[in-house]
């Protein structure tokens, strides 16, 4: 099968799969979005520990994905307030283990238990604060306000990819070469231009009920917060010389590799919402 083909085909899956998630109901997202938490750091923590500790690094999924079901919960309005502090349990069982490990000899890999934890389960568990938008009225579930995140989100990595592909190579600086020696700023400003087109568009749709020019920033804030999450994985990448953090989504790579931009960038999203007391109105 061609890459070409691969990549049409699973990618249509994926798609499919991520619609069903936000459009069916809650607990259909909370059953994909799970699933997908679990790979993502199965991925990364395969990236930087190999087979080394896996009874830890199971603690460490587990510990991820107690955080996401307890903040759905809560979210949901099915787990009272006062039982939050829970979620902080399975990160100390993580951390106590540690101790009784025998063989010490890369004891430093424990780092990255606790970045996996960071970088992809923390973020990943905010989402539930967009299909869970109104604080005031908990278990109201809106799968289509976080899709309409996502939209941006691959708006902004089609931009890049095809401005990047067909004139980045060639014109232009470099983005970062450093980290990505692919990546140009004609790609940027191509996904810069392709995010604020949808922004837009969803504005006038009727899917975010703010003013114009919020929802130009908002879709900025997110191009800058999404490319940032991209070379923060290619960066890990490049270190552990790697191209793709697995293979789960043949002529895409892995998770990690699809929801790279969507850590940083929807998380980001929101803060910028709330800061300016635009949820829920904007997605009511």
């Amino acid at each position: 099968m061609s890459n070409l083909l691969k990549r049409t085909l699973f990618g249509g899956l994926f798609l499919l799969v991520m619609l069903a998630a936000m459009l069916i109901d809650q607990y259909v997202f909370l059953g994909i979005m799970l699933l997908f938490l679990i790979f993502m750091m199965r991925e990364f923590l395969r990236m930087t520990m190999q087979d080394r500790y896996r009874f830890s690094q199971l603690l460490a999924i587990l510990a991820g994905v107690f955080m996401f079901v307890l903040s759905f919960l809560y979210m949901d309005g099915l787990c009272p307030k006062k039982y939050g502090l829970l979620v902080l349990l399975p990160i100390f069982i993580v951390m106590i283990n540690s101790l009784y490990v025998k063989d010490k000899a890369e004891f430093g890999k424990f780092a990255n238990l606790y970045t996996a934890l960071l970088y992809i389960a923390v973020p990943w568990s905010v989402f539930n604060m967009a299909v869970f938008p109104d604080p005031e009225n908990l278990g109201q579930f809106n799968g289509l306000f976080l899709l309409s995140l996502f939209l941006v989100v691959w708006a902004s990595d089609v931009g890049a990819y095809l401005f990047g592909i067909t004139l980045g190579q060639k014109y232009g600086k470099k983005l970062f070469p450093s980290v990505s020696p692919k990546k140009s700023w004609v790609g940027f400003w191509g996904g810069f231009f392709l995010a604020i087109v949808v922004a837009v568009c969803l504005y006038y749709l009727g899917f975010w009920n703010m003013s114009l020019l919020h929802c130009i920033l908002l879709a900025a804030v997110m191009n800058v917060s999404g490319v940032y999450g991209d070379l923060i994985e290619s960066q890990w990448k490049r270190h552990y010389c790697i191209k793709d953090s697995g293979h789960s989504l043949p002529g895409h790579g892995g998770m990690l590799d699809r929801f790279d931009s969507a850590l940083l960038s929807i998380p980001t999203a929101l803060i910028y919402l709330h800061l300016f007391d635009l949820m829920p109105a904007c997605c009511n």
